[in-house]
């Protein structure tokens, strides 16, 4: 494996973020599901009110080969906490250390930003993520449940008058 460089994302970068994105729903048996655009990837990693960054592994002759985006969480019992919410290694590359470089760069993030926890989630039948996860000490909560609703759930939902006027 060449020389990897570990850096922070640039604007510049999204192409090919959006690209490992799209290699990690496939890889996750599900393609389809993402409908994030780079419009979408610039406003909300460029844009005047950032939600998210990310760390690039990069080899100066294939060029990006990981990412690892994370953002900012709160918790109600622990504070601020960085949720890292995809990390991503070309197929090429995996098993060379990459993975660990970015999941450190993400630790370093947490510490900077002073952060009191970090949280990701792994699909139970990713054996691969798991072992690396456990292997780096990490804890997984069989006990959590996660709950989301979609966009067309989040459209249909029926929310009380109220508390819509209460956001504004």
């Amino acid at each position: 494996m060449p020389s990897i460089t570990i850096r922070r994302g640039t604007e510049a970068d999204l192409p090919r973020v959006h690209a490992l994105i799209v290699e990690l729903a496939v890889y996750e048996r599900a393609p389809d599901e993402v409908t994030n655009t780079l419009a979408d990837m610039r406003r909300d990693g460029f844009g005047p009110e950032p939600i998210f960054g990310f760390f690039v592994a990069e080899a100066a002759e294939q060029g990006i080969l990981g990412i690892a985006l994370f953002y900012t969480a709160y918790s109600t019992w622990k504070g601020r906490m960085l949720f890292l919410e995809d990390l991503v290694v070309t197929e090429a590359a995996r098993g060379t250390g990459l993975g660990r470089k970015l999941f450190d760069a993400v630790v370093a993030e947490a510490r900077r930003t002073g952060a009191h926890r970090m949280k990701w989630q792994v699909l139970d039948w990713n054996e691969p993520a798991i072992g690396f996860y456990k292997k780096l000490g990490a804890n997984l909560d069989p006990e959590w449940l996660n709950g989301n609703l979609t966009a067309e759930q989040l459209q249909a939902y029926p929310c009380d008058p109220a508390a819509v006027a209460a956001v504004g």
